[in-house]
């Protein structure tokens, strides 16, 4: 299950919008990886390459939230509390069964894919919309 980045994902913020492209690129790159039936170290490389990214999307988002005074900002961090928390878990199922299983595929399929197309679609969307209306006040 591959994410692709289409209109559906689209903020019209170009810095989430670029930022969503690469942490989907290595959510897609740790799902080819999970395919080859690698095992847990080549496993644990790629999910560290993609918790790297993603630590550095939400910081950088959280930061921006602080900066246009983005009401949701702490719902928005609660959101990003959820899949920390799943990273989390994965690395705890890495260990436990000492390697990839179809069932931490599918973790990442529920808990890791599906969370960050809704997330996109919902809160990050908001966010890009509430900067545009406050950048825009004034035409509107």
């Amino acid at each position: 299950m591959r994410i692709e980045f289409d209109d559906n994902l689209i903020t019209g913020n170009e810095m989430i919008d670029t930022q969503h492209k690469e942490l989907i690129e290595r959510t897609n790159q740790f799902l080819a990886k999970l395919e080859e039936h690698v095992g847990r170290v080549d496993a644990i490389k790629m999910l560290d390459y993609l918790d790297e990214y993603v630590e550095f999307h939400f910081g950088e988002e959280e930061k921006l939230q602080e900066e246009i005074g983005y009401p949701g900002l702490a719902e928005h961090k609660e959101k990003h509390k959820e899949l920390r928390h799943t990273v989390k878990e994965l690395y705890d199922m890495l260990d436990e069964e000492e390697g990839p299983s179809e069932a931490f595929v599918k973790q990442v399929e529920v808990n890791v894919v599906d969370w960050l197309v809704r997330h996109i679609q919902g809160f990050d969307r908001s966010v890009a919309e509430y900067r545009f209306m406050a950048d825009n006040a004034e035409k509107i």
